[in-house]
């Protein structure tokens, strides 16, 4: 007889009461942020910076290019400039999308 589990259970959002397990839970999480954050940078070419403080008071730190440039360009209102090769992802996106549209028109009209 086999014995059947409960399956993934909800958790209430409370504070972890066990010092040890809350200092597990918080590297666990940290690793799974900054990862998420690599991974936002790598496939979408963000500028991404991400300070984390430990319950124990110590720092974390994840920034690309790095946290200082991220934060020196947010403090001074200076919006990232697309790179060229951004803008000609974004000419050749909307080039296909046009002729997309406009192969939808003309089948339209055919049918008229």
């Amino acid at each position: 007889m086999s014995r059947r589990s409960k399956g993934r259970q909800k958790l209430d959002m409370v504070k972890i009461p066990r010092e040890s397990n809350l200092l597990v839970t918080f590297s666990k999480r940290r690793y799974g942020i900054f990862k998420k954050a690599s991974e936002l940078t790598t496939l979408c070419g963000a500028e991404v910076t991400i300070i984390i403080f430990s319950p124990s008071m110590k720092v974390f730190s994840f920034g690309h290019p790095s946290v200082e440039a991220v934060i020196d360009r947010f403090l001074a209102g200076n919006p990232p400039q697309p790179s060229s090769c951004a803008l000609q992802l974004i000419e050749a996106h909307r080039n296909a999308r046009v002729r997309e549209l406009n192969m939808q028109l003309a089948q339209v009209l055919i049918l008229a």
